[in-house]
């Protein structure tokens, strides 16, 4: 499980290493661009679990931390999937991983 530290946000925000791996690439393309936006994601599969959203900015401090040593290798529709959502009005909506009409991976959980 890694770990995104924004600013000083507490408790910081657990996401999987896959996800996080895939996310970083899509923030860090942004913010060399100058470009900000959201993440947003759900806390859970329940109902009333809630979700979050942060604001992404050059001027706010990130902090990515992986568990695993290696990086994974990178699923590049998913990778565009994030891209492209990252264009829109409301921002990144983390959403599981689809390989093959299957989901892989599901994402943040704060």
């Amino acid at each position: 499980m890694g770990t995104l530290i924004y600013d000083s946000v507490e408790p910081p925000i657990t996401i999987d290493d896959r996800t996080l791996s895939h996310l970083k690439v899509v923030i860090l393309s942004k913010l060399r661009r100058g470009e900000s936006f959201s993440v947003s994601w759900r806390h859970g599969d329940a109902p009333d679990a809630g979700r979050s959203t942060i604001w992404v900015n050059q001027s706010i401090p990130l902090r990515f931390i992986f568990d695993e040593t290696e990086a994974p290798e990178l699923n590049q529709a998913w990778l565009s999937a994030l891209a492209q959502s990252a264009n829109e009005l409301g921002g990144i909506h983390l959403s599981p991983e689809e390989v093959g009409g299957g989901e892989l991976t599901t994402p943040a959980r704060a």
